[in-house]
Order: structure tokens, then C-alpha cells, then sequence
């Protein structure tokens, strides 16, 4: 791979691997890098010589980007690194595992799928000291330990998978002019919440647009409403049982958080276009109304992405903003946040891939992608100042603050529930079924 960054010629000498990195300094504009824990990972690693596969999900500008950040591992390291991926990656990786040809490291997107590969014992254990390192130095460090740990071949527990790279969902957008305008300030309780939709519609407003159209995989949209809502109505070992099904679909905690979910969507006065336009209203569509004039809604619930379906030429901040989804003050459960992200893991054992590993505990991997674009992440040692964007800072600063991480509910839970009968569901609960209704249907539905 070896990728060159183009930098000044006063660009700081590091020692790499026996080589001098003269090359390498910084890959956008100037800034606060940490250097200092650079220097010192490359002052302590010497694989010159030796080369790493890894193979990821990164493709196209993603591969640029991901390729920037191993530039510096392969610069302090000495190590040649050759990264690579597919469009059906998630098959390729079980066939690689199953063949004996696996790279030496592979990063993916579903931890249900790689606690599958540790259980058949295509993964090596990371060690308790990076568990403990995940805990001490990530926000809701503790759940982000958990989250890479899994049984191995033997039934034992370890840490199998490094996150690196996060994404959050638990984010309400909004326009700052329509708030201005009408005198709303961000709320930052649940209960504050529920008071703002309730004078926005006093006020003769509508509070939210929400769409669960998708297509093939329409419903999905809600699926987050409701693990949010898990979230704020349960504890963090409730929602893990939930995902499990240890505690089953149609238990009275899981029914709450679903008409928590109702609670907003299946109110004709609080949705635009009513309850009914909920379900065939195309997820990419629904925030339009937060630009019309005058508005069509006031706030959206959605992940980090859904920007890319703003109108042409909006400027976030300006135009478009987003806070923190809030907690239940009454109920003390911290700043849960709900997201997704990567994890990366051993497939083939050697120096190499275990210096990859320590190299993700750097500042400098996190700092080298997030001082671009499309990267937040939990490390609580990076500079926050170095991202890209206000936006993915204030993200950055969500994750680093949460008290608890979960992974998306349904991409932990079986396919035939978290992409089947747990869409079908929310559409048809916020078409008239009752919770207790489409609950039973999905508990009916998940594998014996």
C-alpha cells in the first residue's frame, strides 16, 4: 500500500523502524497531534522487514482515508502493510476463515458475526491488559470492553475485538433559525423533551418528521427508536438480555420502550402528515420538513448520516444542527448512547498484528482520520479540536461523555428478527397493532 501524504519539508523526523519518517507529520493542515505518544511507539516497535494483511470494509474514499492512518503504523513500525476489501466482505471473511486463507487481520462492522468466528476458533484473544485499556481509556469504557468480548473455542470469555471507529444514533436534528424564531431551547431531558413537543404543538407547530419507508427494509428506522428507548427505560444489562432474547421480545420492559416509541409516533397532532404517513414515508425523505417554510416539523431523530439527504447546500451548523437525544432525569440512568461501529480482531498471530493492535490504542490512529472526515471516536485521549468538523467534534464529545455504549439492538439479534420480523412489527404497530400485538409476533419469531 504504502501511501505517501504530502507534507512541508519541515516535517518532524521520527524515528521508524530503523528509518527516519521524514515524510510524515501531518495529514490535513497544522495542528495539536500527539506526537509525544507517537514518538514513543515507534521508538519502542522494530518489525522492519515483516509485512500484515488486514482486511476491512472501507472502500473507495474510505480506503483513501483508512490508508492514511496505516501509513503512520507502517511508518513507525516498519512493518508493510496490505489492506484490502470486497463488497460482500462479510461472506468473504467466513469463506477466507473456513478455507485456512484468512488475512492476519480483518476489521468489521457486526459483532454478532465475529463473536461467531471466535466461537469456531478463527480469532485470537487480545489480552486482559487491552480489555482493561478499552475500559480506562474509552468513554463507557466498560462497554466498549464488553462489546469486543465473546466465548472462544474452549467456552471461555475474552477480548477478541478492538473498536475502532464508532458511529452515533442517538441524535436529534433540528434547524437553530426555526428554534430562534419560535423561542425553543435544546432540550436536555427526556422530560424536557416530551414539554417541547407538547408546546409546538400549543404553538400550532408540528414537533417531529419521522419515516420508516426503506424499501425492502422498511420499518428499520423505528428499530433505533425503540433501542433508544431501551436505553433510557432500562438498564444496560436489561437491553443485553433484550438482544439476546434472555429476556424475551414480549416482556413489559421491552413494551414500554415500544410505547415510548408510540408515545411520539402514533400521535396524529406530533408527527407531519399525521400517524399514518409514519410508515410510507421514505426515511431518506422524512427531515425535509425541517427545511420548508414554514416548517414542517421542528426536530428528527436519526444517525450521524442522515445528512446526506438534506437538501443540496445546507451547512450544518447553520442551517441544520443536532443534540444529544436526551435521558430521563427521573429515571438515573446516565447518557446512554446508542451507535454502531468497527472492530478489529486477529485472525493470523504475529508481532505484526499484535503491533497493529497497541497502534490503535494511539492517539495518533484516531487523530490522523478524525482531522478529515467521517470519523468520531470514543478515545479519550485525542484532541478533540483535531476533527474535521464541528459536527463530528460534537459527536466525538457524545461518545466520550456516555456513561454506557450499545451497539445497535437489532444488528446483534438474530437476521430473521433484526432484519425481518422486527421491521415488520414497527410498521405494523404504528399501523394500529398494539404493542403487546407485534411484540408476541417477533418473540414468536425468533429461532428455537
Amino acid at each position: 500500500m504504502k501511501t505517501k501524504l504530502l507534507v512541508s519539508a519541515a516535517a518532524l523526523a521520527l524515528s521508524a523502524g530503523g528509518s527516519v519518517a521524514q515524510d510524515l507529520k501531518y495529514p490535513v493542515g497544522e495542528g495539536a497531534f500527539n506526537w509525544d505518544s507517537y514518538k514513543a511507539y515507534d521508538e519502542a516497535t522494530n518489525l522492519e522487514g515483516q509485512t500484515l494483511t488486514i482486511f476491512g470494509p472501507w472502500r473507495g474514499e474510505d480506503q483513501v482515508l483508512v490508508e492514511s492512518m496505516l501509513a503512520y503504523f507502517e511508518a513507525a513500525s516498519g512493518v508493510d502493510v496490505n489492506y484490502s476489501s470486497s463488497e460482500g466482505y462479510e461472506q468473504q471473511i467466513i469463506i477466507d476463515a473456513e478455507a485456512g486463507s484468512p488475512p492476519d487481520v480483518a476489521v468489521l462492522p457486526q459483532p454478532g458475526l465475529i463473536a461467531d468466528l471466535a466461537a469456531k476458533g478463527f480469532i485470537q484473544p487480545l489480552g486482559d491488559e487491552t480489555k482493561q485499556w478499552l475500559t480506562d481509556n474509552y468513554g463507557a469504557g466498560a462497554s466498549w470492553a464488553a462489546l469486543g468480548t465473546y466465548k472462544g473455542k474452549d467456552g471461555a470469555e475474552a477480548l477478541f475485538a478492538f473498536p475502532y471507529k464508532a458511529d452515533v444514533k442517538s441524535l436529534v436534528w433540528y434547524s437553530p433559525e426555526n428554534f430562534e424564531d419560535a423561542g425553543y431551547a435544546v432540550p436536555t431531558t427526556m422530560e424536557e423533551l416530551k414539554a417541547l413537543t407538547d408546546k409546538i404543538v400549543a404553538d400550532g407547530g408540528t414537533p417531529w418528521c419521522i419515516g420508516l419507508g426503506s424499501g425492502g427494509a422498511t420499518g428499520w428506522p423505528a428499530t433505533d427508536w425503540v433501542e433508544d428507548m431501551m436505553l433510557r427505560t432500562q438498564s444496560p444489562e436489561v437491553y443485553d438480555q433484550w438482544v439476546t432474547n434472555a429476556l424475551p421480545f414480549n416482556s413489559p420492559e421491552v413494551l414500554g420502550a415500544i410505547e415510548e416509541f408510540g408515545w411520539f409516533a402514533k400521535n396524529d397532532a406530533y408527527v407531519q402528515g399525521g400517524a399514518a404517513a409514519v410508515a410510507s414515508t421514505d426515511f431518506r425523505d422524512s427531515p425535509k420538513g425541517l427545511f420548508a417554510s414554514p416548517p414542517g416539523c421542528y426536530m428528527h431523530r436519526q444517525a450521524s448520516f442522515i445528512p446526506s439527504f438534506f437538501p443540496e447546500g445546507t451547512e450544518l451548523g447553520t442551517d441544520a444542527d443536532f443534540f444529544y437525544f436526551p435521558a430521563y432525569a427521573e429515571k438515573d440512568l446516565g447518557q446512554p448512547v446508542l451507535g454502531a461501529g468497527t472492530l478489529a480482531f486477529i485472525m493470523k498471530d504475529s508481532d505484526a498484528a499484535r503491533a497493529f493492535i497497541e497502534f490503535l490504542k494511539t492517539p495518533i490512529a484516531h487523530e490522523v482520520w478524525m482531522s478529515q472526515t467521517g470519523f468520531v471516536t470514543p478515545h479519550k485521549g485525542v484532541n478533540v479540536d483535531l476533527y474535521g468538523s464541528a459536527a463530528l467534534k460534537k459527536q466525538g464529545e457524545i461518545l466520550a461523555n456516555a456513561t454506557t455504549f450499545r451497539f445497535d439492538g437489532s444488528d446483534l439479534m438474530p437476521g430473521a428478527v433484526g432484519a425481518g420480523s422486527f421491521w415488520t412489527a414497527m410498521v405494523d404497530y404504528v399501523g394500529g397493532k398494539s404493542a403487546q400485538e407485534v411484540a408476541d409476533a417477533v418473540q414468536a419469531s425468533w429461532p428455537k
